[in-house]
Formats: structure tokens, sequence, C-alpha cells
């Protein structure tokens, strides 16, 4: 039997009940993980999430009153360790953008295989984020097209070292870990290592957060100029 203090506790929101069954089951079914509450839109997902203090919040978007979008920002309002995975069955980047805006640590869809939503929660709760490679490109799509963009924080962005920067662009570019030591030719922990300096130098709470500051102040645009 694991340790409770081993255990990874999950709020889940949907306002379907048998959606929140399901995810319920699924993820009472790993050994690590646990279901500690449940709620049905956003508001009663803000006053369980206060209650409850879990570890991740598996979120829905579309809910009557305030909506998946809203209760996240309310969520991390709260508390700024707070963990949200977006699920949902939209498809469509205004919501990605909206979550990731709001303090989500990661999107994915209903359709998600089990194994993979079950690893997606552990990789959230771990204080990583869940940013995949077609969303990164969305992101990418997006800031490019923007009409108006934050101006560069300069001060912030020049305390970076060379090999900061390196690895910033490539964060922004979607590559994993693995993917930039290699690139780099470092070692994993050496990545790790910067990683952690450029979420204190540049003030983001995680890796979806240094993304969306590399597009908002044009550090994307001058990787694609080289």
């Amino acid at each position: 039997m694991n340790d409770p203090a081993d255990t990874t506790t999950v709020l889940v929101v949907d306002d379907e009940q048998l959606v929140r069954a399901g995810f319920r089951l699924l993820i009472d079914s790993a050994s690590d993980l646990t279901a500690v509450g449940e709620a049905g839109d956003g508001g009663e997902a803000v006053r369980a999430a206060r209650r409850l203090a879990p570890d991740v919040v598996v979120m829905d978007i579309r809910m009557p009153g305030i909506d998946g979008i809203e209760a996240t920002r309310l969520i991390v309002a709260d508390d700024a360790a707070a963990r949200v995975l977006i699920v949902t069955t939209f498809d469509d980047d205004e919501y990605v953008f909206a979550a990731l805006r709001g303090g989500a640590s990661g999107f994915l869809l209903k359709d998600t295989p089990p194994e993979q939503m079950l690893e997606a929660i552990r990789t959230v709760a771990r204080g990583d984020a869940l940013l995949s490679p077609s969303i990164t490109r969305r992101l990418i799509t997006e800031f490019g097209r923007s009409p108006e963009r934050p101006a560069v924080r300069s001060g912030e962005l020049d305390r970076l070292t060379d090999r900061e920067r390196d690895v910033f662009e490539l964060v922004a570019a979607g590559l994993s870990n693995g993917e930039i030591a290699d690139r780099l030719h470092l070692g994993i922990t050496t990545v790790k290592t910067h990683i952690g300096r450029l979420l204190t130098k540049l003030d983001a709470r995680d890796r979806v957060h240094l993304v969306i500051c590399a597009y908002e102040n044009g550090v994307v645009a001058a990787q694609r100029e080289r």
C-alpha cells in the first residue's frame, strides 16, 4: 500500500456526471493517484479547491455559470502553486490560449488514451508543464500574426547568459529536455538547471509560461530570422 504522502490528490471538474464518474474511476485505478472530490461547475470547483487543496485540478472548459477558464484563473489567484490540467472536447485555439493565460499547466483532449491522461496528471503534479508540440506550433502561429505584442522586456532578457538564451529559444520551439540536451551537447541535469534559472530570472511559473514569455517578447521571431 502506498504512503498517503506519496499519493497525488486530484479534483475532477466537469458539468457531466458520467464524465466525472469516468475520470474518478480512471484516476482511482492508479495506485499513486486518488480523486478527492468533484465539482459540476466553475464556482463549485473554486470552492472545492479552497477546501480540499488538491495537488491537481482536472478542469473542463465549457460549463454553466463560471466556466473552466475563469475557474482556473480564480484557483491560481488563490494559490500560485495550484496545478490545473485542462481536459476538454474542444480542440480550439481560443480555449488553448485562454487556458494557458489563465494559469493552466497543461491542456489535453478528452479522447486522450487513459494511460496518457494518467501520465499527464503525474507530469503536472511534479510541477512540469504539459505543452504538446501541436499546441506549441499554434502558439507560434498566434503570436506571429498578432498585430500588437508587448515590447521585449529587455532588462529581464539581458540578464540571460548566452547558454540560457540558447535553452530559452529551444524551449520556445517546443523541444523536450532530452532534445535540448542533444542539440546543445549538454547533460539533462544541466538543461534542467538552465530551465530553473530561466524560471527564476523571467519570473515564470512553469515551462508553459516560459514559452508564452518567449512569444510575447519576440524571442521566437528572433530565432526564426537566424
